[in-house]
């Protein structure tokens, strides 16, 4: 029987701790044996977030996928047995919005110390992909917009590499590093949160999580659209930033 998802009231001290005992116990024969643990504290509250956040997302823009179901908003956390380094799973879940595979997306990333949240940029070359091909007509825009929305000096800038982020400036201010973000292919502009903090066991972080990825859609703009000016616009008539 599928469990109904509960109202979103924040994860639980059980979820960190699941997932550091998975990063001692790394086996299929533990995982089987604590499956129930990750569906009630992992699974579960991770959707209920997802519902949580959705009408917020249908309003920004309706192609982001809201679905709470793995391969849509939740990353699968056993891993493909080809790249697996010899354990089976991630010790790390994953809440991700985004229209397609490959596209910038906002993101919750919670491991066993704490949880990360904010916007991955993908500034490589594609079809779909607008960021890269926005830098050079849109700099001046783009640093306007960090400036305007008081992104500066309030998220950290990481590197997503293959084995694991790289932090490239803490306190990411675009005045100062612009060329290290244009010569990033994979960016991740986040804030975080230890475990030890009681806002992450409340529905109190929802606020939180809104409030950050609104500032950050201005910047999420610039992925989409090979005109982002007339979209930040429309945002800061309809919506705005949430206080």
């Amino acid at each position: 029987m599928i469990p109904e998802i509960p109202a979103f009231s924040g994860y639980k001290n059980d979820t960190f701790n699941f997932l550091e005992d998975l990063s001692k116990n790394n086996s299929l024969v533990w995982f089987a044996e604590n499956r129930e643990r990750y569906n009630n504290f992992i699974v579960l509250p991770s959707k209920s977030l997802i519902l949580a956040l959705a009408p917020f997302f249908n309003q920004l823009e309706p192609k982001i996928n809201t679905e709470p179901k793995f391969d849509k908003t939740l990353m699968r956390i056993n891993k493909d047995s080809r790249f697996s380094d010899g354990v089976p799973y991630r010790t790390y879940f994953l809440v991700h919005f985004r229209r397609f595979k490959d596209d910038s997306e906002f993101y919750i990333y919670i491991n066993k110390d704490g949880i990360e949240y904010g916007l991955y940029v993908n500034n490589a070359l594609g079809d779909e992909l607008f960021f890269n091909k926005n830098l050079p007509g849109h700099k001046d825009e783009l640093v306007e917009t960090f400036r305007r929305f008081d992104l500066n000096n309030r998220l950290n800038f990481y590197e997503m590499n293959k084995s694991q982020p790289q932090l490239i400036k803490k306190k990411f201010n675009i005045e100062e590093d612009f060329n290290k973000m244009a010569r990033t292919k994979s960016i991740l502009l986040q804030k975080e949160m230890d475990r030890k903090s009681e806002i992450i066991y409340s529905s109190e972080i929802l606020l939180e999580i809104i409030r950050t990825f609104s500032q950050l859609y201005p910047v999420y703009c610039f992925c989409i659209s090979q005109n982002p000016i007339p979209q930040i616009e429309t945002f800061e008539n309809q919506i705005g930033i949430i206080k």
